[in-house]
């Protein structure tokens, strides 16, 4: 076959404060920027994302691969219009130029909300499926985050989902991609049923339960019914439109099987639901009982996730650990390129006085001022080594290690989630020797961090990834869909505000 491959990925928290414009689409970061045409697998070789495994498992079959456009940014409020624009412009016109193809390979997210559209995914599938036609399949991979919306399930022949979170399965679930397009024998039979409530980030980790069981099963379904595939996926939360929140999907070639296995996992899902639940710390609290465990204790920063939105600058949890005077705590990663620029001037060893953080996040939110000695500088360009960012060339800008009071925090020019020790390793800090890491990150970090951590505490401190569901000013999902695992259901926008 000949085909044509690209993406577009965006995970869009529409309660953040930055949107995505087209520069941040364009920018390195974890990931390679915006690239084009024959650039495309060369920059993408190697990494844990969707689109390289799909390419090396593609030309492993002796398919040809006839690239298109491949970026991703990181997560953030709503992608502008002129970077949506863009973006599928690029890909429609490097579709037309490109012919006669035979299949049609998208690396998408699936929760991609812009200034204009609230299901970006849905409106670039159509915009694709319009000029390939009806007849050629279009299939797409799509992060476990993903809302699916019965327009991307219309629009593509098959949507195939992560499962695993931490996404380790990335570069995996490309080459599945492939593998399943092989056996497609023209449209096959599919089926959605999103669930009734929405998911937190924090509890959807398939390394535990209930999460664990819903995805086996689905495999299980699959071959049961002798299916394509059925998937569950968890959703994201902090998309405010009416597609947002898990979601059951099922394909094959005979429909009565097809809606059975979706059923079934539909209704494994509902009984799950109570136990999506946990404990959730105040920053203090985090704190403290973190200092009282053996460790290294794992403390995650969950709602300054700039995996979720967050802006990766709050300093709730770095306040809390000088005010404790937590000795041997690390946190990671704290965004601020102007103190990192500061560090960098002044050099190792110096020590500087600084406004650190607050400046993106939380609006109540004030800087930490204090004078902090400058450890070790880097240049934020290492390679990633934990199995999800794995392959990952990273490029987060001028970094540097602070200490103030037996406090240490890592800033960075460009925010990134902390989920891999290399992050760490790069200004000479070995994670596993630390008392307390406490790392900006929901889930992702477990990958890498877990097999370390004694304890992991999930804290509450400032930040646009809420963890609490409830706490949020919803105003578009679907009526009647609970807001929470077990929670009040929503109404309207108006008595969401009452």
């Amino acid at each position: 076959m000949r085909i044509a491959v690209g993406g577009f990925q965006h995970e869009t928290n529409t309660f953040a404060p930055v949107k995505a414009a087209l520069a941040d689409f364009e920018a390195p970061d974890a990931w390679p920027g915006l690239v084009q045409g024959g650039e495309v697998p060369e920059a993408v070789k190697g990494i844990n994302v969707p689109v390289a495994g799909f390419i090396e498992e593609a030309r492993g079959r002796g398919h040809e691969i006839a690239p298109l456009v491949w970026c991703s940014a990181t997560p953030s409020a709503h992608v502008t219009r002129d970077a949506f624009e863009t973006v599928s412009a690029m890909m429609l016109d490097r579709l037309r130029a490109a012919g006669n193809v035979d299949a049609v390979y998208l690396d998408l997210h699936g929760a991609m909300v812009c200034e204009h559209l609230d299901d970006g995914e849905g409106e670039l599938l159509a915009r694709v499926r319009a000029v390939v036609g009806k007849d050629i399949p279009v299939v797409a991979s799509l992060d476990f985050h993903a809302n699916v919306t019965g327009r991307m399930v219309r629009e593509a022949s098959l949507l195939v989902p992560y499962r695993t979170y931490p996404h380790i399965d990335m570069a995996e679930t490309g080459a599945r991609s492939m593998d399943l397009l092989a056996r497609l024998d023209g449209e096959p039979a599919r089926a959605l049923r999103p669930l009734p409530y929405l998911i937190p980030l924090h509890w959807q980790s398939t390394l535990s339960e209930p999460m664990a069981g819903l995805v086996a099963a689905a495999g299980d379904l699959a071959k049961e019914h002798g299916l394509l595939c059925v998937s569950f996926v968890g959703g994201f939360a902090m998309a405010d439109f009416p597609g947002s929140g898990p979601a059951v999907l099922a394909y094959g070639y005979d429909e009565k099987s097809v809606e059975r296995a979706a059923d079934a996992l539909f209704r494994q899902a509902l009984a799950a639901e109570a136990k999506f639940a946990g404990t959730l710390y105040a920053p203090h609290e985090a704190v403290r009982a973190a200092m009282a465990m053996e460790g290294p204790v794992v403390i995650a920063d969950t709602q300054d996730n700039p995996g979720a939105g967050g802006t990766s600058d709050t300093v709730g949890m770095l306040r809390a650990l000088i005010e404790a005077g937590a000795e041997g705590a690390v946190l990671a990663n704290l965004c601020d390129p102007e103190v990192a620029g500061l560090a960098h001037q002044a050099g190792e060893g110096a020590e500087i006085e600084a406004d650190l953080g607050a400046r993106m996040g939380a609006a109540d939110e004030k800087p930490v001022h204090a004078r902090f000695t400058v450890e070790r500088l880097g240049d934020g360009r290492f390679l990633a080594t934990g199995p999800f960012y794995a392959g990952s060339r990273m490029q987060l800008g001028p970094m540097a290690l602070l200490r103030h009071e037996g406090v240490r925090v890592i800033v960075t020019s460009r925010k990134q989630q902390a989920a891999d020790q290399a992050m760490f390793r790069h200004l000479g800090v070995e994670p596993r020797e630390q008392k307390i890491l406490v790392l900006k990150s929901s889930v992702h970090f477990r990958a890498d961090f877990g097999p370390l951590a004694r304890e992991i505490l999930i804290a509450e401190a400032p930040g646009a990834n809420t963890a609490n569901p409830l706490l949020l000013p919803y105003r578009h999902l679907r009526p009647g869909i609970r807001i929470s695992p077990m929670g009040p259901a929503f109404a309207s926008a108006a008595r969401n505000r009452a």
